[in-house]
């Protein structure tokens, strides 16, 4: 059985953040994830952790000025020092979190920064990154965006994120491999996920056209979802996805795809 993980930053809209960890324990989920903590303090997101029973598996590093575009700074040169202030930001709540995953957001770079300088910017830090999170025992996680959704995004690929990893060199840093962003990227998901299985340390899921729930799209995801379950895939899956219905009570309604999969929520195992 597959394990999913509500994504708090996508999901259940309606509500304040805070109070979207209760929903998702209502709905069954046993694990979230989202973009970013940093606008609440440890304490308060602890305490929402705990009170529902969840696991927190994934969250980013700081990305920026997301509000005026930006998403991420990786690959983007002179930002160095900010770079390294939001790995030891992340790392800080990470670590009391218990989060297994942090992901790094390679960025836009601007115009007037060439190919070369962003490629080298991105390896400098990624190494950085992922020795820094070693340390914590944390994973560090390079996930490619697709440049529809997110143009001028550095990283579009999976094989591309797989030549950054490998040039990279850090057994700590690993693929997040978005079946969304690569269906719309270059499809070919099944072989894709078979070949870098080994590579893979969290997923993330919705249909295309439209970032919706499963079974809303062109993705025939009953069966992927029996493929990831056959190859012996043991990571999160995170629902990351804009439910269809947007009025309140949608996200719920949403999760009817899990039945319509073969999919429960009941066999989650137990939060870390």
């Amino acid at each position: 059985m597959l394990q999913f993980a509500a994504n708090l930053s996508m999901l259940w809209n309606e509500l304040p953040f805070l109070d979207r960890f209760a929903a998702a324990e209502r709905a069954g989920f046993r694990a979230v994830e989202f973009l970013f903590p940093y606008d609440f303090t440890v304490d308060e997101i602890a305490q929402r952790l705990q009170q529902h029973q969840l696991q927190l598996v994934l969250h980013n590093l700081p990305a920026g000025d997301w509000a005026g575009g930006e998403r991420g700074f990786a690959s983007l040169p002179g930002r160095e020092d900010e770079f390294r202030a939001g790995v030891a930001l992340a790392l800080q709540y990470g670590s009391a979190l218990g989060t297994p995953n942090l992901h790094c957001m390679a960025g836009i770079p601007p115009q007037g920064v060439s190919v070369a300088q962003a490629h080298a910017t991105l390896v400098s830090n990624l190494r950085y990154a992922a020795a820094e999170a070693k340390r914590h025992g944390i994973r560090l996680l390079l996930e490619p965006i697709n440049a529809f959704d997110m143009p001028g995004f550095f990283v579009n690929r999976p094989r591309q994120a797989i030549a950054i990893l490998d040039e990279v060199g850090s057994d700590n840093l690993y693929l997040q491999y978005d079946i969304y962003h690569a269906q719309r990227t270059e499809g070919e998901l099944a072989n894709t996920i078979q070949d870098l299985l080994p590579r893979i340390a969290h997923m993330q899921l919705a249909d295309t056209p439209g970032r919706h729930e499963p079974g809303t799209g062109e993705i025939h995801y009953r069966y992927l979802f029996d493929h990831i379950d056959a190859l012996g895939y043991s990571g999160h899956i995170g629902c990351e996805y804009k439910p269809r219905d947007p009025s309140p009570g949608g996200t719920d309604r949403g999760l009817a795809w899990l039945a319509a999969h073969g999919q429960s929520l009941e066999l989650q195992g137990e939060p870390a």
